[in-house]
């Protein structure tokens, strides 16, 4: 009986397993690693305007290596958001109730 070992899992998508098969290094990776790892030495240097650009640019090269990331968040964000603004709907109802009861055992009371 002999085992047989897949080389990649069922569930990766076409894109990592692409890369996965490369033996080149993520250059792309590399860059914004070095580029976060310059702005956070510039902002604990005291450089605060020059870090922030430094990260800012680093981050941009993050969005553009993660482009379908950032489209699966923005098409999932709506979804989110509804439901944030369902739970403040709720929020304000409940506390709404608890005034109007609020108001009604102070009246209660001083009578």
């Amino acid at each position: 009986m002999g085992v047989t070992a897949f080389p990649h899992p069922a569930n990766l998508p076409q894109g990592e397993i692409m890369k996965s098969n490369r033996n080149e290094p993520d250059w792309i990776g590399i860059a914004v690693g070095g580029t976060f790892l310059t702005g956070a030495l510039l902002l604990l240097s005291g450089k605060k305007k020059a870090g922030l650009a430094v990260t800012t640019g680093a981050m941009a090269l993050t969005l553009l290596d993660q482009q379908e990331t950032i489209r699966e968040w923005w098409n999932t964000l709506p979804k989110y958001l509804d439901d944030a603004q369902r739970l403040l709907d709720q929020a304000q109802s409940t506390i709404e109730d608890l005034a109007a009861k609020r108001d009604k055992l102070r009246s209660m009371f001083n009578r």
